[in-house]
């Protein structure tokens, strides 16, 4: 099974406030910032997530824009997330309001796949006010693809007899991982249904586009993953800003950077993890995006060797228009917070404080709250 919750901000907001309800919802309210949700009262208006809340408010001039509760929504997803493991003990949760759950062998509790799939809509509705769409199919894209065809509160189950002809009428751009350009390029070779992909040799595709036309050809028989894994290693771990006025300045973003390492570090070793990439992201004043990154000979959680990285990352980044968004994440994780070596031998011993310090400042802010202690620049 794939299980999506509807429209899930908004849904607790209206959860939680009743008033809301029938009415357009949209999370995100700063000026500069993008819409993290719209309710489907919104979507009516054209509004979609990561639009522009000043295009937002231009489509849905009366709609109701909220700031966001992160917080809330992590206990929300955490409530739902109990509610599906009491049908499975093989969930693998795949973001705040989505999962995969193996219902293999569940028969005999819960009864059929249709029937289980209604009870656990219902019982997620009734203990949290919120409401989930559910696909059920053999492998895990299907499952995904199928939650989605029946929204909201939809339940769509694909049998393993009906695979081939589901896929047969398939729009191919439903199949996860095609992308515009892709598409575009399928588009060209007359390929519109996932069924059409079947009239070329699996080796054109491999010829044409690699370990993407492989896919392509496995998706199109219906093969994929079936394995559910209840746990996923973090990939990453990143923060990023929007700021209240577009900016060039390099001062500014430096000071910004800085603050942006420290809640990644932080992060990394609240985990006990250390990554070796760190990544910078860069939005410019007409929304095209950009992203640079530096690999490091060791993995790094250390505030100020993640700072400086990025700010070197930056230095070599020309800026021809303003910023409205910067943002650094580190990757390529590794157990322990291993020391970094990427400073020069003379810098080692400044390295090794730098451990010491980030491990006194968690420790204040563990017990004195987050603004007992900051960084002058910072001030």
């Amino acid at each position: 099974m794939h299980i999506d919750m509807d429209a899930f901000f908004t849904s607790v907001e209206q959860a939680d406030d009743p008033s809301l309800r029938g009415k357009p919802v949209i999370v995100g309210r700063d000026a500069r910032g993008v819409v993290s949700a719209a309710s489907y009262e919104a979507r009516v208006y054209g509004v979609r997530s990561a639009m522009p809340v000043v295009q937002a408010r231009r489509l849905c001039p009366h709609g109701v824009f909220l700031p966001g509760r992160m917080r809330r929504y992590g206990e929300a997803s955490r409530q739902v997330m109990a509610v599906f493991s009491r049908f499975s003990p093989v969930v693998e949760q795949a973001s705040v309001d989505e999962a995969y759950v193996d219902i293999t062998g569940t028969e005999l509790l819960f009864g059929p796949p249709l029937h289980l799939a209604r009870t656990l809509q219902e019982t997620v509705e009734a203990e949290t006010g919120l409401s989930c769409s559910i696909g059920v199919a053999p492998v895990k894209f299907l499952a995904k693809i199928a939650s989605d065809f029946k929204k909201p509160h939809g339940i769509t189950v694909i049998e393993e007899s009906e695979v081939m002809d589901f896929l047969a009428a398939l729009p191919v751009q439903k199949i996860p991982g095609v992308g515009g350009r892709t598409l575009e390029a399928l588009t060209r070779l007359g390929v519109r249904l996932t069924g059409d992909i079947l009239r070329y040799p699996e080796d054109f595709w491999s010829g044409r586009f690699g370990q993407t036309g492989e896919t392509l050809w496995e998706r199109a028989h219906g093969r994929g993953s079936d394995v559910v894994r209840p746990y996923r290693e973090p990939k990453s771990s990143g923060a990023e800003n929007t700021f209240a006025e577009d900016t060039s300045d390099r001062e500014v973003l430096s000071t910004w950077l800085l603050s942006q390492a420290e809640r990644v570090g932080r992060d990394l070793r609240r985990h006990g993890l250390a990554g070796r990439t760190v990544t910078l992201k860069l939005k410019f004043e007409d929304f095209t995006q950009i992203t640079r990154a530096k690999t490091l000979p060791h993995a790094v959680n250390a505030d100020e060797i993640i700072y400086r990285t990025a700010l070197d990352i930056l230095s070599g980044v020309e800026l021809p228009k303003r910023l409205r968004l910067i943002g650094l994440s580190v990757s390529g994780f590794a157990q322990g917070g291993e020391r970094s070596s990427l400073v020069p031998d003379r810098l080692e011993e400044l390295s090794e404080r730098y451990g010491r310090l980030d491990g006194a400042v968690d420790a204040i802010r563990d017990k004195f709250g987050k603004a007992a202690i900051k960084r002058g620049k910072l001030l």
